[in-house]
């Protein structure tokens, strides 16, 4: 993970968009048939300013993971487009549901050890819901998530071989880690309710099936810090959201 300290100043200004859409399931972004009268806020989260340099990810200490990148590989804790678009940021509802309760879905997130990093990045679950990681390299790996309101733990996994693993509270966002190989990082955010998603390589996101009312909905990237932006929803309207991070030196 890159080291160096950011300044970090965000801006968010928000337009909302509304539709209908199911309870969503997972990644609610990756869910479609409409349900009248809830509500989708998609948007954009963007980097602007100075952007640091990525640091060179050296896999010299394992040369099966090398010889898998025999031109290098660059971190992932600040990816942008050239147009800005920021991706990994986390965007969710915050606060506004008040006591609404949502099971979790039977089906299972699936994150890979594949080319000796984690893929994806950032991976989204919900409490409770099962998450599955495979190492579908030929060397063995370590799993090691090292939470704040969770259990940690900490497990060797062989090539070719599967975790199934549960969170039991949200939280937002777990690192997750391998001891054997220490640069490969990762992060797993945990939810109690279906509304979120994770900015794609353009920086895009959308959140559906919300009900109508105000919310506080939060964007989080794991170097360039949050923010939050008040909004209120109706049923069967349109609103976009647009988070800015800047650093101080993009000023």
């Amino acid at each position: 993970m890159k080291g160096k300290a950011l300044t970090v100043l965000l801006a968010a200004t928000v337009v909302l968009f509304v539709a209908g859409r199911e309870p969503a399931r997972g990644r609610p972004s990756a869910n479609d048939g409409p349900a009248p009268g809830t509500a989708i806020v998609k948007g954009i989260a963007k980097f602007e300013g100075s952007r640091p340099a990525p640091t060179h990810i050296n896999m010299n200490a394992d040369p099966s993971c090398a010889k898998l990148h025999p031109g290098g590989l660059a971190s992932e804790d600040v990816v942008a487009a050239p147009d800005g678009g920021l991706q990994n940021v986390v965007v969710f509802v915050s606060e506004g549901l008040g006591d609404r309760t949502f099971d979790p879905p039977p089906q299972p997130v699936t994150m890979e050890q594949k080319g000796c990093v984690y893929a994806p990045h950032v991976v989204t679950l919900r409490a409770n819901q099962e998450l599955d990681i495979v190492n579908n390299d030929a060397t063995t790996h370590n799993i090691h998530p090292v939470p704040s309101n969770n259990r940690e733990w900490n497990k060797a996994q062989a090539p070719g071989t599967r975790v199934d693993a549960t969170f039991a509270r949200e939280e937002i966002a777990i690192p997750l880690k391998c001891n054997i190989h220490p640069w490969m990082r990762s992060y797993i955010a945990v939810f109690k309710h279906p509304f979120f998603a994770v900015t794609d390589k353009a920086g895009n996101f959308e959140l559906k099936n919300l009900p109508p009312g105000d919310y506080t909905i939060e964007a989080w990237h794991e170097k360039l810090g949050k923010s939050t932006q008040k909004i209120s929803v109706a049923p069967g309207g349109t609103k976009e959201l647009e988070f800015v991070f800047k650093s101080a030196a993009g000023h």
